[in-house]
């Protein structure tokens, strides 16, 4: 039986909270859970940090016509003489999930980092120390990403609400940019559909209030060493 739990570990528990685990990655975990005391009660944790506080956020009622065109796609599927029970890969059971998934993940997130910055403030960065970022879009504060960074380990970008959509000719480009510093540093060009890996050495800095934050750019990236265009995503790290 373990003793004790890495900061790898501990960071899959909460994604295992969080539900971002591949179904691999999942089914790993959970064979590690099965056995692991020590595993288990940190997937309390996580369950008492994330699921806890967004539990003491009201409720918000989605609006009528998102419910009405739902009602109306499932009256289309029964007109079209489906008689049996909706199959699981359906493609509106598929986006229902998504958009549920999403919604539960961007509160947790959201609430878990508005209680870390009142409990904590900003925190001296030591080797080991851990930061997460919710990523939102500037306009209507969907949470589309979630960043978690190691110093002295790696930051990995996890998407949280679907593939991101990106034009022909175009790619998401990653950057940071630490407190103080002059300008950003990219992290490189990534995928629209899955996470990425990148060693916590390429940051200038780690710290509380790093700036993280995907912009659309040319296929290559950024020519110009900058963001040269649209923010998509963006939002501060707290420390864990």
């Amino acid at each position: 039986m373990s003793t004790s739990v890495d900061p790898e570990r501990s960071a899959s528990a909460g994604e295992y909270v969080l539900g971002t685990l591949s179904p691999a990655e999942r089914k790993a975990f959970e064979a590690s859970l099965a056995t692991d005391t020590t595993l288990q009660a940190e997937v309390y944790g996580w369950q008492d940090r994330l699921l806890g506080l967004a539990q003491r956020v009201p409720p918000v009622e989605p609006a009528a016509a998102g419910w009405a065109s739902i009602s109306a796609a499932i009256s289309d599927k029964t007109a079209a003489g489906s008689n049996g029970p909706v199959p699981a890969n359906d493609a509106l059971w598929q986006r229902l999930r998504r958009w549920q998934f999403a919604s539960a993940v961007g509160l947790a997130a959201s609430v878990l980092l508005a209680a870390v910055l009142v409990l904590r403030g900003p925190l001296q960065a030591q080797d080991g120390a851990r930061f997460l970022a919710v990523l939102q879009a500037p306009g209507d504060q969907r949470t589309g990403w979630l960043v978690e960074a190691t110093v002295g380990g790696q930051v990995r970008l996890i998407p949280v609400a679907g593939a991101e959509p990106v034009p022909a000719g175009k790619a998401l480009q990653f950057w940071t940019k630490g407190e103080g510093e002059a300008g950003p540093t990219s992290l490189g060009l990534v995928p629209n559909d899955r996470p990425t890996t990148v060693p916590a050495s390429r940051l200038r800095s780690l710290g509380a209030r790093q700036l993280f934050e995907l912009t659309l750019e040319p296929e290559t990236g950024s020519p110009l060493g900058r963001p040269t265009g649209p923010i998509l995503y963006v939002g501060r790290a707290v420390a864990m």
